[in-house]
């Protein structure tokens, strides 16, 4: 019913900055929040931030508040996350997600890209 599409993500230095970005296709109509999420090996799957489709609110984790900016451009059905200041424990396969209207969570996932910060 929807289908993401990730790009972006690469190897930076600390304090450097990179950006992903997430296009959905099909069920766009009913997107409620789109978010973005990572994984650092060996660790528990995280939310980085998230937007409500319509409004714009975001939420972002203490962790990121201040460096990274949520984003989306409605007309693409693309939500895109800035990262800035990176530091090397930011360093994780980020996922890109979607929750539709009526749904208690995110059920569709990207694939993962790839950041990986340098010291």
């Amino acid at each position: 019913q929807v289908q993401l599409v990730e790009s972006g993500g690469g190897l930076v230095q600390a304090g450097a900055s990179l950006s992903v970005s997430c296009a959905a296709s099909g069920r766009t109509f009913s997107i409620y929040r789109m978010g973005w999420f990572r994984q650092a090996p060996g660790k528990e799957r995280e939310v980085v931030a998230t937007i409500r489709w319509s409004g714009g609110s975001t939420y972002y984790a203490d962790s990121v508040k201040g460096r990274f900016t949520i984003s989306r451009d409605s007309a693409k059905n693309t939500v895109y996350l800035q990262m800035n200041s990176l530091k090397p424990e930011d360093t994780a396969v980020y996922y890109c997600a979607l929750r539709l209207f009526g749904r208690p969570d995110y059920d569709y996932w990207g694939q993962g890209t790839q950041v990986t910060v340098s010291s």
